[in-house]
């Protein structure tokens, strides 16, 4: 894990949930994508770059009870654990790991589901993208799912202080390998809590062998 990465999240994490720029209160777009794999009550779901995100509860809520969280930061992770525990009583599995440098998700086996919503985007080296690539390619299961939310070719340069590479579909595709089938995409802009505008691509792809 980088330590400074560590530090930067952390200190963004330590603002109220509201004040962030990426804080959604209802993750709509994310569950019609997870609406649409009909997974099982029981399916592993992975959400990778958690945060203190509003999806968890969502999850939850719809049933789910195999649900993982990863963050790089510890802050994140002990707020949405917390929350989650209050708020719905479920004892949420957080993963403190880096995904470009994996220790601790590289040993999880057959997730069916791995949804990462403004996590890859922040992947600006060549080997950082091709480690994320190659951890889904790992842990996902024979017909599990994956769900990339990513600022789209005209979406924000920067977030939180970070440069950003943006993608489109192609580009999603063409890093999963032909072993991952498009299943759904759409363009969204997001309004952030301070009224930004911020262009998404949602995509939902699906392993086939």
């Amino acid at each position: 894990m980088i330590p400074n990465l560590n530090e930067h999240w952390n200190a963004a994490y330590n603002a109220e949930d509201e004040q962030l720029g990426w804080f959604e209160t209802n993750p709509l777009q994310t569950m019609k994508l997870v609406n649409a794999c009909h997974l099982k009550k029981d399916a592993a779901i992975l959400n990778v770059g958690a945060g203190t995100t509003t999806l968890i509860n969502t999850l939850i809520e719809k049933g789910f009870t195999n649900i993982i969280a990863n963050d790089i930061s510890d802050l994140a992770l002990k707020k949405l654990k917390d929350r989650v525990k209050k708020s719905d009583n479920y004892n949420l599995t957080c993963i403190l790991d880096d995904l470009t440098n994996s220790t601790k998700l590289n040993q999880l086996q057959n997730i069916d589901l791995w949804i990462d919503r403004a996590v890859l985007h922040f992947f600006l080296k060549e080997d950082e993208q091709k480690s994320y690539f190659n951890l889904i390619q790992k842990i996902v299961s024979k017909n599990g799912y994956v769900l990339i939310a990513v600022f789209s070719l005209d979406g924000a340069q920067k977030c939180c202080g970070l440069d950003l590479k943006r993608y489109n579909v192609e580009m999603l595709q063409n890093s999963l390998g032909s072993d991952f089938k498009l299943i759904k995409t759409f363009n969204h802009t997001f309004i952030n809590p301070f009224g930004g505008e911020r262009p998404y691509i949602y995509t939902l792809f699906q392993r086939q062998s």
